[in-house]
């Protein structure tokens, strides 16, 4: 991912950085942090994602 990709959160793997990282919107990853600083780790079920 290029530096300087606005809007998006790459996440590598850190036990093997060669792989492509994930990406999450800005808005995904905020509300991640959010839901682990609050200790609410219930799984939050998305059904506005893109089918493959």
């Amino acid at each position: 991912m290029p530096d300087g990709t606005f809007g998006v959160v790459p996440v590598r793997d850190s036990k093997d950085p060669s792989l492509t990282p994930l990406v999450f919107s800005t808005a995904a990853w905020a509300a991640f942090v959010t839901q682990v600083r609050n200790r609410d780790h219930r799984p939050q079920f998305v059904t506005d994602l893109p089918r493959l």
